[in-house]
C-alpha cells in the first residue's frame, strides 16, 4: 500500500462540493437578472463580489478563478444592457471586481497549499503513531487479548497514554502507562518508555528488573546539570534531598504484569497506576497493591522498591487495564465516571465485546468528548490447549 501523502483535492471535486458550486453561480444568475430589470438609479453590480468571495472559502484557485471571470463578464453584460462599457460607473465596478478575484484567488491557493501541508503532516504523524503505539495481538500464548484507544484530541491517534505486550520464554508480560501531560513532550516519554519494555521484556529477568530498565528510559529524556556547574546565570545546585531542575518535569505512572502459561496467576509491580479490575464469575474486583511504587522517573524523588504482588488469575477471569483518562470522564454535573459499577453489567463478556461497550458507554457519559486520552485493555486467560 501506498503511504506516502497526498494532496488534498479541491473541494468542489470532492462529495458535496459540486452542491456548494450552485451558490455562487446562482448568485450571479440573480443579481445579473435584477440589475438588468432595475431602473436607472439602481446599481446591483457590487453584490457580485460575493461569488468569487464564496467559491474561495470552500474551492480550489482555479475554480475560483472561474467563478471571478463569470462575475467579471456577468458585470460587462449589465454594462452593456444598461449603458455601455464605458460608462465610469460599471467600469469602476469591474475593475473593482477583477481585483477582488484575484486577491481571493490568492487566499484560495494559500488555503489549499496549508490543507496539502496538513495532509502531509497527518500521514506522517500517523505513521510515527503506528510504530511507536503498535496494535497488541489478540492471542498470546492463553490469553485472548483486545485494547482500545480514545485520543482527548480529535483527529489524534495517539497522546501520552501508552500500552504493549511481549512474550516470553514461560509467559507473557505487559505494560500500561499515562505519561504526564499532553501533546508532543507525553509522546515522547511514552514512546522511550513503549521503547525500553519492547527491548527489555523478552528477557529472563524478574519484575524489578525490567521496571528498573523503564526506570532508566524515563531518565534517558533528561540531561541534568552537574550541581557543580550549574551554568551561566543560574544559581547553586539543589540541597540535599531536593531534585535537579526537570527532575519533576517527566514521569509516567505503570503497571507491569507478568502472566505465566502455565500459572493460574498474574504478577505485577505498580508504578502509581489506577489499579487493575479483575472480572470474575459476575463480580469486579480491584487488584490493590499493598505499596504501590513511585511513578517511573520520579525514583530519585521518591526512593521505593518495585514489589512485586501476586494475584489469582484463572481460566475464564478477565483482567481489565486502564488508564485515569476512563476513571476521570465527567458527565454533565462533573461526576467521574463509576467504571467498577458498570463493569458489573458486561462482566461475563468476552474482551473485545467488554471494550466495545465500555467504549460507547463512556463515550456517551461524557458527552462525546473526553478530558484526557485513555487506553483500555482486556486480557482473559483461555483454557491450554
Amino acid at each position: 500500500m501506498d503511504a506516502r501523502p497526498r494532496p488534498l483535492a479541491p473541494f468542489s471535486s470532492r462529495r458535496g462540493g459540486r452542491l456548494l458550486l450552485v451558490v455562487p453561480f446562482a448568485l450571479i444568475a440573480a443579481v445579473t437578472t435584477v440589475d438588468v430589470l432595475s431602473p436607472p438609479d439602481v446599481h446591483l453590480g457590487p453584490f457580485l463580489i460575493a461569488a468569487p468571495a464564496l467559491a474561495a472559502s470552500f474551492a480550489g484557485p482555479r475554480m475560483t478563478a472561474f467563478v471571478g471571470a463569470v462575475a467579471v463578464l456577468a458585470q460587462s453584460v449589465v454594462a452593456v444592457a444598461r449603458t455601455s462599457l464605458t460608462d465610469l460607473n460599471h467600469t469602476y465596478q469591474i475593475i473593482a471586481l477583477v481585483l477582488i478575484s484575484v486577491i481571493v484567488t490568492f487566499f484560495a491557493h494559500l488555503r489549499e497549499r496549508d490543507e496539502t501541508r496538513v495532509a502531509r503532516l497527518r500521514t506522517i504523524a500517523h505513521a510515527a503513531q503506528s510504530v511507536v503505539l503498535r496494535p497488541l495481538p489478540h492471542r498470546a500464548g492463553p490469553l485472548h487479548i483486545a485494547s482500545v484507544y480514545l485520543a482527548a484530541e480529535e483527529e489524534a491517534q495517539m497522546g501520552g497514554d501508552l500500552y504493549a505486550a511481549a512474550r516470553t520464554a514461560s509467559g507473557t508480560r505487559l505494560l500500561i502507562g499515562d505519561a504526564r501531560g499532553k501533546g508532543l513532550d507525553a509522546i515522547s516519554e511514552a514512546s522511550l518508555v513503549l521503547g525500553a519494555f519492547r527491548v527489555t521484556a523478552r528477557r529472563e529477568q524478574e519484575l524489578p528488573e525490567l521496571v528498573g530498565h523503564l526506570e532508566e528510559g524515563v531518565g534517558s529524556a533528561e540531561e541534568p546539570q552537574s550541581a557543580a556547574d550549574p551554568g551561566p546565570g543560574r544559581g547553586p545546585g539543589p540541597g540535599p534531598g531536593e531534585p535537579a531542575d526537570g527532575a519533576d518535569e517527566a514521569f509516567v505512572t505503570a503497571l507491569v504484569l507478568d502472566i505465566p502459561d502455565r500459572e493460574p496467576v498474574v504478577r505485577l509491580v505498580n508504578c502509581g497506576h489506577p489499579p487493575p479490575l479483575l472480572l470474575r464469575q459476575g463480580r469486579v474486583i480491584p487488584l490493590d497493591t499493598a505499596e504501590a511504587r513511585p511513578p517511573l522517573g520520579l525514583a530519585d524523588v521518591l526512593t521505593a522498591d518495585a514489589r512485586v504482588a501476586t494475584f489469582p488469575f484463572d481460566v475464564g477471569d478477565v483482567l481489565l487495564l486502564y488508564t485515569d483518562g476512563v476513571v476521570e470522564a465527567r458527565d454533565d454535573s462533573r461526576a467521574f465516571y463509576p467504571l467498577a459499577e458498570r463493569l458489573t453489567a458486561w462482566a461475563r463478556d468476552d474482551p473485545p465485546t467488554l471494550l466495545d461497550r465500555l467504549r460507547a458507554d463512556l463515550r456517551s457519559y461524557a458527552g462525546g468528548h473526553l478530558g484526557d486520552d485513555a487506553a483500555l485493555v482486556a486480557v482473559e486467560r483461555l483454557a491450554q490447549t
